[in-house]
């Protein structure tokens, strides 16, 4: 069974920039599922109400949580079938407690039970970082508020038991570099 390295970190961190180096370095990467299911339910949505409460653009914030946390339940257990030293998850199950926990939805012991049933080997952080934050029609989050959902992930992972590692401000290179030293077994 592959090492699965989750990496998480606030909107707008660069994880999805540094995944996409890791999966073209033939790395195996799971990619985030919230902006697919985020396109689709903005469809229909008021846009100026997304900007003072992203969770508007659905009709039951409850059933959109339980849809990411069952894709990404998947993609945990579809990592086990993967003959590979190492597997990447651009973020994790805790992520969306997390967040339903920072736009104070409440969430069943069932959705804590998928969390400490399904670890990941390895937490990768990647900080706030106000130079590379940019909004976008996904990402409507400040970056004020993009750090204070950093830190729910970060308290959320620790109730969890889980020992982030945190990546250094640098280049996307420069940060891919420092997973792959840090992380991955030494042959």
């Amino acid at each position: 069974m592959p090492k699965r390295i989750v990496i998480t970190g606030g909107p707008g961190t660069g994880k999805t920039s540094v995944i996409s180096l890791l999966e073209q370095q033939g790395y195996y990467c799971f990619h985030e599922v919230v902006r697919n299911f985020t396109t689709k339910a903005k469809q229909s949505a008021d846009s100026e109400a997304l900007h003072s409460n992203p969770l508007t653009f659905v009709d039951d914030p409850f059933l959109f949580n339980r849809h990411i946390l069952e894709a990404r339940l998947s993609h945990f257990k579809a990592g086990e079938e993967l003959e590979r030293e190492v597997v990447f998850y651009d973020r994790g199950l805790p992520d969306v407690l997390a967040y339903m926990r920072y736009f104070n939805q409440s969430y069943p012991e069932e959705f804590i039970r998928y969390c400490r049933d399904h670890r990941y080997d390895q937490l990768v952080v990647l900080p706030p970082w106000e130079a590379i934050y940019t909004r976008d029609d996904e990402r409507l989050e400040t970056f004020n508020q993009a750090m204070e959902i950093h830190e729910e992930l970060l308290n959320m992972y620790s109730e969890f038991q889980y020992t982030s590692l945190e990546v250094p401000i640098g280049s996307i290179e420069e940060r891919a570099n420092f997973i792959i030293n840090n992380v991955i077994p030494a042959s």
